[in-house]
């Protein structure tokens, strides 16, 4: 994937498979200042747990990334950033966000990919970088950096 990753996804970039999502994703890592918070927008199934598998490999992050659905959330630290891995499907308000405490793991440098955020919208700093996903008809995935 070209360096120039963020200017593709602000175009809209249409992947063919997981794979294709993932190395996507990988490349947006090294383009995403630290502390940064990524809000990852769109229905089930469109690939937003496959975009945060690649974000963690271009992280230098080994271990296997999976859907934090029942857990809420994921950290995994082994990269040169943490990794917030934060699924909101479940939450009804930021209350319930600040009651994960979630600050006390956001020790810099960190990027948190944050699946279903808009259940959370007053959680989001204004510098959230929001991500679209989208599948068509013929199973490719849709990206578009906003």
């Amino acid at each position: 994937m070209a360096s120039n990753i963020c200017a593709e996804l602000r175009a809209g970039l249409t992947t063919s498979d997981a794979a294709a999502t993932r190395a996507a994703a990988a490349a947006l890592a090294s383009e995403l200042p630290d502390d940064t918070v990524l809000a990852l927008h769109g229905d089930l199934g469109v690939g937003k747990t496959t975009f945060v598998q690649g974000l963690a490999a271009g992280l230098g992050i080994q271990d296997p990334v999976t859907s934090p659905t029942f857990n809420l959330y994921t950290l995994y630290e082994e990269g040169p950033r943490r990794l917030l891995h934060l699924d909101a499907y479940r939450l009804d308000n930021e209350d319930q966000v600040e009651a994960l405490m979630l600050e006390d793991f956001l020790v810099s440098p960190w990027i948190a990919a944050i699946e279903w955020p808009e259940r959370i919208p007053g959680w989001l700093p204004t510098n959230t970088w929001h991500l679209d996903l989208g599948i068509t008809p013929d199973q490719r995935h849709t990206l578009r950096l906003r």
